[in-house]
């Protein structure tokens, strides 16, 4: 795609670099040529691209300008499965316009944001050549599934290199019900378990001579899942705990299982920590005298925020452009900006509305879309353009 300046077209190269977007099918990991087509436009602006795969998975690493501040725009190309292609309006892969709507998978989550960023860049350059410090791309294929190989190892080779950055901006669809009237500020923490309990097998009609793993730990269970872990604070909403999967027994109505099987989540304030969470469950078990193997795994902790330039300069876009006053929230789920706040960085996700965000029919505004890329390209003016010097 030409990447001529043309004020007039801009907006529509928004959807249509959207739609290109969509049609790959980049089921995580799989990047299935975004960061190459994305790479290309970026190298016509003048960026210096560098590819930084890891394992399956493929990272880009785009920077115009010279020397702090280091602003960031971060995302990743790759969606989760369609699911039934039979129950989706049109082909997932497929982007149809209707209604003012851009349906296909990635649409919301988050491909639109990655077209915005572009046209932003684009928009952004061409009146600012000489801005500021740094723009950056921090793009990754591995965010959906293990997120093991994507932005967290982007992000510790840059520490290796000793680059820092300032501000980062992630596209995730963070809006609810209109565009700009949420912005992520933080996010909680994520802590999972898997946890067995043991038993002993035998004959329903024998239970003095079994062990039911099941009757064991329901007290237990009870008690874990009715504590007020913490009463949050500000920023972040109470600790929640959630018994997401439980599997038990054969099959036979006859059988006493011998092991239960249960995986848990915490969401977890910056009220909580890690150690605390882990804690207070296993001594709960200890003391109900369950016989049980746990093992745990962190997905993130919890980030916030809370001072600097970035944080003011979005809510001043927002209500320059849209005339609202934007909420400051930390809910939802993980994201990648888990990986790059520990930097030190400050971090915000502004994004398109997540009503159907990994749903069937996905879809994002048109006019959403582009006027998200306008949003983006007033913030880098207000953080790197010349009346910032």
């Amino acid at each position: 795609m030409s990447t001529e300046y043309n004020p007039a077209s801009l907006d529509a190269e928004t959807l249509a670099l959207a739609q290109q977007l969509i049609r790959a099918e980049s089921v995580s990991p799989d990047d299935a040529g975004c960061q190459i087509l994305m790479a290309e436009y970026l190298s016509e602006l003048g960026f210096r691209i560098e590819s930084m795969p890891f394992g399956d998975v493929d990272n880009l690493w785009a920077l115009h300008g010279d020397g702090a501040p280091l602003f960031v725009f971060a995302g990743h190309t790759d969606v989760v499965s369609p699911g039934p292609l039979e129950a989706w309006h049109t082909p997932p892969f497929e982007p149809t316009i209707k209604d003012g709507l851009l349906f296909g998978r990635g649409a919301a989550d988050m491909k639109g944001s990655l077209a915005a960023m572009l046209t932003a860049s684009r928009r952004f350059l061409t009146a600012q050549p000489d801005h500021l410090g740094t723009i950056g791309f921090l793009i990754t294929s591995d965010e959906e599934a293990t997120a093991l190989n994507g932005t967290r190892r982007v992000i510790e080779e840059l520490q290796n290199r000793g680059t820092h950055i300032d501000w980062c901006l992630v596209g995730e669809p963070s809006s609810n019900l209109a565009l700009g009237d949420v912005v992520r500020s933080g996010r909680r923490g994520s802590l999972n378990a898997q946890l067995s309990i043991k038993g002993i097998q035998g004959h329903v009609a024998y239970p003095t001579e079994a062990l039911n793993p099941i009757h064991a730990a329901l007290p237990a269970l009870a008690e874990l899942v009715a504590i007020e872990w913490d009463a949050g604070n500000d920023a972040f909403p109470p600790t929640s705990l959630q018994i997401s999967n439980i599997h038990s027994g054969t099959g036979a109505n006859n059988v006493i299982p011998g092991e239960m099987n249960l995986l848990l989540n915490f969401r977890f304030s910056t009220a909580s920590t890690e150690a605390s969470l882990r804690q207070r469950t296993e001594t709960l078990l200890k003391l109900h005298g369950v016989d049980y193997e746990i093992s745990w795994s962190l997905s993130g902790l919890p980030f916030l925020t809370s001072g600097g330039e970035l944080i003011p300069a979005v809510q001043q876009v927002l209500a320059a452009r849209l005339g609202i006053e934007t909420e400051l929230s930390t809910s939802g789920g993980t994201s990648d900006g888990r990986f790059i706040a520990p930097t030190g960085t400050q971090v915000v996700e502004l994004g398109p509305r997540n009503d159907t965000i990994h749903k069937i029919n996905e879809c994002v505004a048109t006019a959403d879309l582009i006027e998200l890329s306008h949003i983006y390209s007033d913030i880098l003016d207000r953080l790197l353009g010349e009346g910032t010097r």
